[in-house]
């Protein structure tokens, strides 16, 4: 599986990779921004305004999760402006689904649940459309020449390859945990799995995003 083009943004990178672990990466916006597994009530008044048809409970809701939102959607989408509309169309679709709500789990890990579910869908139609371009331009196609690999491509780019290169479940959950900071309580919440898969979905993510690290800069010191 080649890579996606996964953009981390530069303030979120991991500066080093040890070989015992991945380091968890601190964003700056996750002191102000963390919310605790459970309904608060904040949380439950802010989704009462806004089943309400309430606008400025929607706007509230904006400020506090937009950016957070464009960041994660940014990540699994790869380019500013599909992480733009998944978000737009997210909040779309909180607008028409609101009353559905039950508080059942907190309302940002219901948010972010239907953030991650319509950046599959985009993910889903992108690949659809580039299959369809394929098979149109197969016949009579002249193929282009291959670009020579870079010889020593930075720490960021290799990460960003190799975070495109996991599973869309080890992505999703390493995204909103080491970049997003989500706990992994929310994390169950947000792709309905149990808290202990998604522990063991992050460590799988990290050993996979390890072994793909480590074999460049083995080969590098080989030939060194």
């Amino acid at each position: 599986m080649g890579s996606v083009g996964v953009i981390l943004p530069w303030e979120h990178r991991i500066p080093s990779v040890a070989r015992e672990g991945i380091s968890r990466v601190e964003p700056s916006e996750r002191a102000s921004q963390a919310n605790p597994v459970g309904v608060n009530p904040e949380d439950a008044a802010l989704a009462a305004a806004c089943r309400a048809g309430d606008l400025c409970a929607y706007e509230r809701l904006y400020r506090l999760q937009g950016a957070r939102m464009r960041n994660l959607a940014r990540n699994l989408l790869g380019t500013q402006s599909d992480a733009e509309d998944a978000v737009q169309e997210t909040f779309l679709k909180v607008q028409r689904s609101i009353a559905t709500f039950r508080g059942q789990s907190s309302l940002v890990s219901w948010i972010f649940r239907i953030l991650v579910n319509t950046c599959h869908d985009v993910r889903r139609s992108r690949m659809r459309r580039k299959e369809i371009v394929a098979e149109e331009r197969e016949e009579g196609a002249t193929p282009a020449e291959p670009r020579a690999p870079e010889a020593h491509p930075t720490l960021k780019l290799a990460l960003e390859r190799a975070i495109g290169q996991l599973t869309h479940h080890q992505r999703d959950v390493f995204l909103l945990y080491e970049v997003e900071g989500f706990r992994h309580g929310e994390i169950a919440e947000m792709l309905e799995i149990s808290e202990t898969a998604s522990k063991n979905t992050l460590f799988q993510a990290k050993k996979n995003l390890r072994q793909m690290l480590e074999a460049p800069r083995s080969s590098q010191a080989g030939g060194a």
